[in-house]
């Protein structure tokens, strides 16, 4: 990112900014990495020359990964969602982020080995969602009963 975005999301990372940065970068299309701040002096959990900040975009969206310490941890408060075209792009994103020591979740939703939640969407959930009436209860009831999401489930319970 060669200019600083207005509004960008901050993420706090115990240690690993970096690390997770580059290894969104390298699973996500539109995402890099760009400015590495190394630390002038010391701080609380770090030293002179360490990586404090490190900046990057996931999917276009500007970030900043704070190295701060292990006084604050991620919580499924805060997640990006990804929305997906196809299972296969589902399929793509769900096993890069839980085969890298992430975790599954319920509904969508998995955790990447640093702790930030993800939720890997099919467009045609949200497009069942967006309909409204029977075609979401059963869209959403067929959700419920999953981790990854299953499109071809999805799309069989959006024609009931």
């Amino acid at each position: 990112m060669n200019k600083q975005a207005k509004n960008t999301i901050c993420l706090w990372y115990e240690k690993d900014a970096l690390a997770a940065a580059r290894f969104y970068a390298s699973i996500f299309p539109d995402s890099q990495v760009g400015v590495i701040f190394h630390a002038p002096s010391g701080f609380p959990d770090g030293r002179k020359g360490d990586v404090l900040t490190v900046e990057f975009t996931v999917f276009g969206i500007p970030c900043v990964g704070l190295n701060g310490g292990s006084a604050f941890k991620q919580s499924e408060a805060f997640s990006f969602q990804i929305i997906t075209d196809d299972q296969a792009e589902t399929d793509q994103y769900w096993n890069a982020i839980v085969q890298n020591e992430g975790q599954e979740s319920a509904c969508g939703w998995c955790k990447d080995k640093w702790g930030v939640s993800w939720q890997i969407i099919p467009r045609t959930l949200m497009e069942a969602f967006s309909a409204g009436g029977e075609e979401a209860k059963r869209a959403f009831d067929a959700m419920m009963t999953m981790q990854k999401i299953d499109v071809a489930k999805i799309e069989i319970a959006r024609r009931g």
